[in-house]
């Protein structure tokens, strides 16, 4: 089996916390590289004594160092237009949430990597949080019968990294000089892609697809007589502020409600927790506690063992790389690939819907 050769574009703290790490204990892969157009990210990156090369532009990257697959993970604004020069340069992308800000961008994107005969994937990590991956397992066994609706929350007191120093950031793809943000300051740019509808929300909307089971051809209008999926949201905001900080959402199907999604940065304590029920059982999430209640009142406890809960989850990677490498193998018109991307295209327009809803006073929009 030949070795993979991988580099990193963007280097915040998820990059350094999880993505570096996973990818240097995977057998079979060797990482060459590191760009970030941020001087104390890239000195950061050099300092660490870890022999791989450090650029300030990804263009001479790519060129450079002619990669196997290039992983992204840089603010969400910059996801796309790396990812196409990725693609550009032959190389296999690997994207953390979002992959990118639009759908008709998004379609751009999966048209030049199929055409390019390589694999786009986007980073749904929260699929391997042992308890998820638990909930997944139960109810694929049948365990709740068909799932009926889904309550996620998210409750945190800040955005992750918000109190480091800003430093100036620039256009990774080709190094112009953009916007201050820090390496995860993003969160609280309009120009970077920030928010928590976003940032959290792009989570929620995955798990949703994911556990749910949902049928991708309820998006929009179909060649089906399926009625689409609609939504209806609302946002806060902090004073004077335009980055939401708070949002409320609620997903129908043709049968009535089928999830409601809260996500906060206002939050005194963290909290991630999920409710799910089908027509057999309840199935609650708190942390790493799982517990499963049947029909007849019978509970019965499913809880697992996880890391403490932070906001990069660095056990977790080890199976996204793995998916990641079987995604390869199989092909850009693989099952995991169509699987991604139907994730991708339903977080894309419940993102999309859920700011049109919010903008006009939470009336229900189509996702589309």
């Amino acid at each position: 089996m030949s070795v993979l050769r991988g580099v990193i574009s963007g280097f915040g703290e998820v990059a350094v916390q999880a993505h570096l790490p996973g990818w240097r204990a995977r057998h079979g892969v060797r990482l060459q590289a590191i760009h970030d157009p941020v001087a104390a990210r890239r000195h950061l990156a050099i300092n660490l004594g870890l022999n791989l090369r450090v650029y300030d532009d990804l263009a001479l990257m790519l060129d450079g160092e002619s990669p196997d697959f290039v992983d992204i993970t840089s603010p969400p604004a910059f996801h796309a237009a790396a990812a196409h020069l990725a693609l550009e340069a032959g190389a296999h992308v690997l994207v953390e949430k979002p992959l990118c800000l639009g759908a008709a961008e998004f379609e751009r994107l999966a048209a030049y990597a199929r055409a390019q005969s390589r694999v786009l994937f986007c980073a749904h990590n929260w699929q391997f949080a042992p308890a998820y991956k638990k909930a997944y397992e139960l109810i694929n066994s049948g365990r709740i019968g068909v799932p009926r609706y889904i309550s996620l929350v998210r409750l945190r007191g800040q955005p992750s990294g918000t109190m480091r120093a800003k430093p100036s950031a620039r256009d990774p793809s080709r190094g112009t000089s953009t916007l201050p943000v820090s390496d995860d300051g993003w969160r609280l740019a309009a120009g970077t892609g920030g928010g928590i509808l976003l940032d959290h929300g792009w989570h929620a909307f995955y798990l949703i697809h994911w556990l749910m089971g949902l049928d991708p051809l309820q998006l929009g209008k179909t060649t089906t007589n399926r009625e689409p999926l609609s939504l209806s949201a609302y946002l806060g905001y902090p004073p004077g502020s335009t980055i939401d900080d708070l949002a409320d959402l609620r997903l129908i199907n043709p049968a009535g409600l089928l999830a409601g999604i809260y996500l906060s940065w206002r939050s005194p304590v963290r909290r991630t927790s999920a409710t799910l029920y089908g027509d057999w059982g309840l199935l609650e999430i708190d942390g790493a506690r799982v517990s499963l209640t049947t029909r007849d009142g019978f509970i019965e406890d499913h809880s697992v063992a996880d890391a403490p809960d932070d906001s990069y989850h660095r056990p977790w990677f080890g199976d996204l790389i793995a998916l990641f490498l079987e995604a390869i193998a199989e092909g850009p018109d693989g099952p995991l690939v169509r699987r991604n991307h139907a994730e991708v295209r339903f977080a894309l327009a419940a993102t999309i819907s859920g700011r049109s809803s919010a903008s006009d006073r939470g009336i229900t929009k189509p996702l589309l």
